[in-house]
């Protein structure tokens, strides 16, 4: 039996434009210290999954997650720029650590009015925190039912 390995794609995990981490306003990320990864600037405050695992850390502010795949694969989703200093203002969670996601389920809603008008931008950011790289990524609108628009290696 031959078994190949299947390259895993990441969905989109807001609705909006679709970035390298290279444009986003805070050196850790667009340094890519923390991993590399994209960003989104959201119209919209939905956040879902943009993989296939489970919780395996919430933020006590809410504005940031982490996700475990089947591959030992560390994503984390963080919504906004400084928004920990929000202390939760404006994030619903609907997921627990623990709990097991599938790829577009509901993860957070955020207020983004609530975001801009404390002064804090938008833009979130999906990181492979285990060491992957992003392949295949074009600047482009996603919606959350873009379920294949970057991939790792």
């Amino acid at each position: 039996m031959f078994f190949k390995k299947k390259s895993d794609k990441i969905g989109a995990f807001m609705e909006g434009q679709l970035i390298p981490l290279e444009k986003v306003n805070d050196p850790v990320f667009s340094q890519k210290m923390m991993g590399d990864g994209f960003a989104i600037i959201p119209r919209k405050g939905t956040v879902v999954s943009p993989v296939d695992g489970e919780i395996t850390m919430i933020f006590h502010t809410k504005h940031a997650l982490g996700i475990m795949t089947k591959d030992n694969v560390e994503v984390l989703l963080h919504i906004g720029i400084d928004t920990v200093k929000l202390d939760g203002e404006g994030f619903e969670l609907f997921v627990k650590e623990g709990d097991k996601v599938s790829k577009g389920d509901k993860l957070i809603e955020v207020n983004l009015d609530t975001v801009v008008t404390s002064g804090k931008e938008t833009t979130s950011m999906l990181i492979l925190t285990s060491g992957q790289t992003v392949k295949n990524l074009k600047e482009q609108d996603v919606s959350l039912t873009s379920k294949s628009i970057v991939d790792w290696e």
